[in-house]
């Protein structure tokens, strides 16, 4: 008889095997870490004492807004739908800029982010899965534990999720790996280019430095939090109105869905992985959909993958809930949708699945 792994063997309900047990990353990492971590959080401590005395302009708003959305899109149409799960194809010049782009996010480089997101939907909220909120087990003292795991402290631990195992496609993509490689330069580029254009807007240094520190590190702290939060809490708080995986407690969480460019309709992404439109409902505010739809009318990405109308207007089969919660969730005895394996939809033989689950 086959002996079952830790993620097949899993209830539902108890901590990870060796939850407890965290393998500790070198110290050079946890150094670097807590500076991209700390720094921009610090930033936004000192640029609320600046803003008390007028210390932020009309300029450094919108110069946060525009990176923000830049790089924000980098991550959530880029790093996530284009090249982690494949939703559409795009013009390898609009590739490689939504690469860069989400590379200047400060989330680390895209070969790793890609890696990490995909063992993440090999094993949603199982054991295997490098930020669940539920490593500690489903109960209230262990999901609160596992909701600062699963937001920042999964950052901190060693946990190797080899890229030749879950992003074979971008290792054999030169271009890819280049700009991979390039993630040091680029993460100093999203913090001097604000930089210079303050101060070329301005004509002063002092502006200059206000525009770093607004449209640069606040900015930069923001859209961490944001892309964090869709990690813990759209897994623990809002709604499950869609089919998922066993275990799978993704949620819809509305108050997040401008500023996350529509991620947090996480539950919906869960149910059907590879489309390239999150908020299944018709009145879910996805912007990054908009952009898809907007590149595919340039046609500058095509082979998107949307909802078909009978996915639209499914009736919803889960119970709407709120957590915390302390049991299962209801969606844990609901299969995954039929007709999807590995986030492509059968049938489609345009190009393989991204990667292959364990």
């Amino acid at each position: 008889m086959r002996a079952h792994s830790p993620a097949e063997a899993y209830d539902g309900r108890s901590p990870f095997p060796q939850a407890a047990q965290h393998p500790t990353a070198h110290t050079g990492q946890v150094a670097l870490t807590t500076a991209i971590v700390l720094t921009p959080f610090l930033a936004l401590a000192v640029g609320v004492w600046l803003a008390w005395g007028n210390g932020i302009t009309l300029t450094d708003l919108l110069l946060a807004v525009a990176f923000y959305v830049v790089t924000g899109f980098g991550v959530t149409v880029g790093f996530h739908r284009l090249l982690t799960h494949r939703s559409f194809t795009a013009r390898p010049w609009l590739r490689a800029t939504l690469a860069v782009a989400g590379s200047m996010s400060f989330q680390g480089n895209l070969i790793d982010w890609v890696a990490v997101h995909r063992r993440h939907h090999a094993f949603t909220d199982r054991p295997g899965d490098p930020h669940s909120p539920y490593r500690y087990g489903a109960h209230l003292g262990g999901q609160l534990r596992g909701l600062a795991h699963a937001h920042l402290g999964w950052l901190f631990t060693d946990q190797h999720v080899p890229a030749g195992r879950y992003a074979p496609d971008l290792l054999g993509d030169p271009m890819m790996v280049r700009i991979a490689r390039a993630f040091p330069v680029l993460c100093a580029a999203s913090l001097l280019l604000p930089f210079a254009a303050g101060w070329a807007i301005s004509g002063s240094l002092y502006g200059g430095l206000t525009a770093f520190l607004w449209a640069g590190l606040v900015r930069i702290a923001l859209l961490q939090h944001v892309t964090w939060s869709v990690n813990s809490l759209c897994h623990m708080i809002g709604d499950r109105p869609h089919a998922t995986r066993k275990h799978d407690r993704s949620t819809d969480l509305w108050p997040l869905a401008v500023l996350s460019f529509g991620e947090s309709w996480h539950n919906g992404h869960h149910s059907q992985p590879s489309c390239a439109r999150h908020g299944r409902g018709r009145r879910q505010i996805d912007p990054s959909a908009t952009l898809i739809r907007l590149f595919e009318r340039l046609r500058w990405a095509d082979h998107v993958h949307w909802h078909t109308p009978g996915d639209l207007q499914r009736p919803r089969t889960v119970a709407s809930i709120h957590s915390l919660r302390t049991g299962t969730s209801p969606t844990s005895a609901v299969p995954q949708l039929t007709g999807h394996r590995n986030g492509v939809r059968r049938g489609d033989q345009r190009r393989p699945a991204p990667y292959r689950r364990p």
